[in-house]
């Protein structure tokens, strides 16, 4: 828990400097959200979805993933009437059923950031940048960053005519899932993990080979500003994400294992798949917390430890305990973390937990203490003590 708050504070830190605001979505939504917006070929909606009847006989859906419920919040609340771009960032709950894949869990914990509005590849940069100051802030130094492009509608039309000529060639050495997909959306055969299918698709068309005049300017001008920027990269044409709102840009940080860390990309066409007056710009990216959180784990990252406890106020004696606590509420007013005995512990037995939870300094406070307005300060890693005046013990903390 205290990684995953160190991880949370960074990513809510460089978010302010981001000036991307914070957003809140339901835990569960209108199962037809992801659907329409995910994709109903995806594995995701196919298979990893927890989805149910409500008592009011509406199928409803835990959220797979954290864009969809930004999308509909986004257009509920004509945020597009605003002046664009809208930047937004969650840290949310994530549910997916079946095979977790390592670091996922089937409840599990995202950080993610939509930006709305904005079709210029300075919109991937804003992101991918965050995501390389992320990276370099947690200490993790096997993580590499690949891109591709997999063009918009245009394009795809006629890259898909040709995947599916290929496919067709292969049909009979297939999965039963991609021979499904490959009629229905051949492109989600190309995230297929079944390792017959990775081995056949290897030598598939590439999408980079179809795209058009916009989509391959904007994939150079975006290779053009990564290198600007000084952001190390690779074009990998494998790179297709697992969900079906994706255009243009697709990208993904890698680990050196080939674990998928985070992964994200440009949505033009997701806000007009889910209402279709409005055809807006977007992108974005999320990650599992819990994966990154294994992967600082496995490159030996160690972050900021716990701060410890400043003191430990010992009690000798019921008298002594109102003025013991008093002391401790000041303390703790002041800034100071302080920690004392809720036990009716002995004092031998309150030294021993004072040095179990790793306290700096002990202070004992019975009835002569009280008496005489004065304490012994001991430095637990030191032993050497100090008398002070009872109300000057922040003093010397």
């Amino acid at each position: 828990m205290y990684k995953r708050t160190i991880i949370e504070e960074i990513a809510r830190k460089l978010c302010k400097s981001y000036h991307i605001k914070e957003i809140i979505t339901p835990v569960f939504e209108h199962t037809i959200l992801f659907q329409r917006g995910v994709g109903e070929t995806t594995d995701v909606v196919q298979k990893e979805m927890y989805t149910f009847q409500d008592k009011g006989n509406r199928s409803i859906t835990l959220k797979p993933e954290g864009t969809a419920g930004a999308v509909r919040a986004y257009l509920e609340n004509s945020l597009y009437a605003e002046s664009q771009p809208t930047k937004l960032f969650y840290i949310t709950q994530a549910f997916r059923y079946e095979n977790p894949q390592s670091g996922r869990l089937r409840q599990h914990h995202q950080f993610g950031v939509e930006i709305f509005g904005s079709a210029s590849p300075l919109a991937e940069i804003e992101i991918i940048s965050l995501l390389t100051e992320f990276m370099e802030e947690l200490g993790l130094k096997g993580v590499k960053l690949y891109i591709n492009s997999i063009g918009c509608k245009n394009c795809r039309k006629t890259y898909n005519e040709a995947l599916l000529d290929f496919l067709n060639e292969h049909a009979n050495e297939l999965c039963g899932t991609c021979k499904e997909r490959m009629q229905k959306n051949p492109l989600r055969v190309l995230d297929c993990k079944v390792p017959t299918c990775q081995e056949i698709i290897k030598d598939a068309p590439r999408t980079i080979d179809y795209l058009d005049e916009e989509c391959k300017g904007h994939f150079e001008e975006l290779q053009n500003l990564l290198k600007e920027m000084d952001i190390s990269y690779q074009v990998d044409t494998g790179i297709v994400r697992g969900l079906d709102y994706y255009t243009r840009t697709v990208f993904e940080f890698i680990n050196s294992e080939g674990l998928t860390l985070c992964g994200g990309g440009r949505y033009d066409n997701l806000v007009n798949e889910i209402e279709e007056k409005q055809d807006i710009p977007a992108v974005g990216f999320g990650f599992g917390i819990e994966r990154i959180i294994k992967e600082l784990d496995a490159e030996g990252v160690e972050l900021a430890t716990e701060p410890a406890v400043d003191l430990y106020v010992g009690i000798l004696g019921k008298e002594s305990r109102a003025a013991a606590y008093r002391l401790v509420k000041s303390l703790r007013k002041s800034g100071l973390i302080v920690e004392t005995d809720y036990m009716d512990r002995s004092v031998k037995a309150q030294m021993k937990y004072a040095n179990k939870i790793g306290a700096k300094n002990t202070v004992i406070i019975g009835a002569d203490e009280l008496a005489a307005g004065k304490v012994n300060v001991k430095n637990m890693d030191t032993g050497n003590q100090i008398e002070v005046d009872l109300e000057s013990i922040g003093s010397i903390l």
